[in-house]
């Protein structure tokens, strides 16, 4: 009986010794499963559900949050991210975050499969709620590559377009990219409004700053090295003569046939004064008599205006033509100081004048 009793305890020690070899073997070469990406999305889905079902919004929407993370990591179907992604929206829409729920609600709807009608229309709808109270910003950038940042803060991804939605208020948008010249825009958003920008990064001159501070070679010693003498204090004073003359010979020749202009014009008064006087049967002798007519003195104020008019259109055609004539002059000898030989420029300017024109006639070379 002891005999039996000691080999039955012996076999259940090697039972137990063999059982537990047996289990950690399996533990090692097959390791217990752990819940798979697709399992977690599931389950914060679950949890999402179950929260706002309950009225917790929050703690659906970082549930949601959570999926669609996870989601990312392990990418599953378009109609499972629009789906999150419109529930999560639909979530921040009810806790007043209208930016993140405009952003979500966008990205749900532009997947490449679309939820199920019902859903499309709910998210849909709840993305023209939350339009309105944010800014709609779609931005280009050149080069595509650039990077991107919104009051500092990089948007994380690169595009040619951007679809964002800003809070209303001022933003100050920034695109930076290597080789490139940074760019900045600054913008005042405005809700339920559509904001469009295009920003190019130019490309920065290799090299330009080095080769502006690089030192200029040497001259090379069998040249004769030229110094350049600084112009002198008369250098210029020829030209401003000749432009300030052009100027004065277009304005007295102007002046002088608009005086012309006018003394024809009460000549052509006086001589329809002189007819009326006719026609009345008073002759120009009868301005001469002790106790002339009243029209004699109106005869002669026209006469004398005539006469002013005339001879101050003649002084200043003559003044205009002496000034255009030594303007003329001056391009066939240069004044200039610090010059020993005449200019090599040959111009001829002629003033002009007609009762229904004024003009500068230049001929020559230059």
């Amino acid at each position: 009986m002891r005999c039996v009793a000691h080999a039955f305890a012996s076999l259940l020690f090697l039972g137990v010794v063999t059982g537990f070899t047996i289990s950690a073997s399996a533990e090692e070469f097959y390791p217990e499963p752990r819940p798979s990406d697709g399992s977690s999305v599931k389950e914060h889905v679950r949890r999402a559900r179950r929260a706002r079902d309950a009225g917790r919004l929050a703690e659906a929407q970082a549930a949601y949050k959570a999926a669609l993370e996870a989601l990312v990591a392990a990418p599953g179907s378009a109609r499972e991210r629009a789906e999150i992604a419109g529930e999560l929206g639909l979530c921040e829409l009810a806790l007043g975050r209208y930016t993140d729920a405009a952003e979500h609600l966008d990205f749900s709807l532009h997947q490449r499969e679309a939820p199920p009608p019902a859903q499309e229309r709910r998210f849909d709808e709840g993305r023209r709620k939350a339009a309105t109270y944010v800014a709609t910003l779609i931005l280009a950038v050149d080069p595509p590559d650039a990077e991107v940042l919104v009051d500092g803060r990089a948007i994380g991804r690169t595009a040619r377009t951007y679809k964002l939605f800003l809070e209303p208020g001022h933003h100050m948008v920034r695109a930076r990219a290597p080789g490139r010249e940074e760019a900045l825009h600054q913008l005042r958003a405005v809700a339920a409004a559509e904001h469009e920008i295009t920003m190019q990064l130019p490309r920065t001159v290799a090299g330009s700053s080095r080769q502006a501070a690089a030192p200029a070679p040497a001259p090379s010693s069998t040249a004769p090295t030229a110094h350049a003498q600084p112009p002198g204090p008369w250098a210029s004073w020829p030209g401003t003569l000749r432009i300030a003359g052009i100027g004065l010979t277009t304005a007295t020749a102007s002046f002088g046939a608009l005086f012309m202009i006018h003394a024809r014009s009460a000549d052509g008064d006086l001589d329809e004064h002189n007819r009326k006087l006719d026609e009345l049967g008073v002759t120009s002798w009868a301005c001469r008599d002790p106790s002339p007519p009243a029209t004699c003195s109106e005869l002669a104020r026209l006469r004398r205006q005539r006469d002013q008019f005339a001879a101050l259109g003649t002084a200043l055609m003559v003044a205009s033509g002496v000034i255009g004539a030594a303007t003329v002059a001056s391009f066939f000898t240069d004044l200039a100081f610090n010059r020993a030989e005449p200019t090599s420029a040959r111009v001829a300017f002629s003033p002009v004048a007609a009762p229904q024109q004024v003009g500068l006639v230049a001929y020559g070379t230059w």
